[in-house]
């Protein structure tokens, strides 16, 4: 099986900073896209940033300059930091990897279980 576990969340107050990790672990063969998604109270889930295989990244307009994602693909683990941090920033983060397990063909969405990041003075 496979499991993306999570870390980091905690309260901070605005301006503040924050990292999460997410590592992957189980019968993995190969890993493809992996990404933070955010999930504010009463909202639906949106995607906050991903970053492919080969480096290539992407984020929501609203965190472009503040949040950073990487990787290691040796240790199957992706970050986000979170710099200049506001309230709105509230949520229950999640993280997702693309991933191939050995002796299967396709590829599947794995997610871990969130971790909770709470902005506020």
């Amino acid at each position: 099986q496979v499991q993306l576990v999570e870390s980091g969340g905690e309260l901070v107050e605005p301006g503040g900073s924050l990292r999460l990790t997410c590592a992957a672990s189980g019968s993995i063969f190969s890993i493809n896209t992996m990404g933070w998604f955010r999930q504010p109270p009463g909202k639906q889930r949106e995607l906050v940033a991903s970053i492919a295989s080969g480096g290539v990244t992407n984020y929501a307009d609203s965190v472009k300059g503040r949040f950073t994602i990487s990787r290691d693909n040796a240790k199957n683990t992706v970050y986000l930091q979170m710099n200049s941090l506001k309230p709105e920033d509230t949520a229950v983060y999640y993280c997702n990897a693309v991933i191939q397990r050995f002796s299967v063909s396709s590829y599947r969405i794995y997610w871990g279980q969130g971790t909770q990041v709470t902005v506020s003075s």
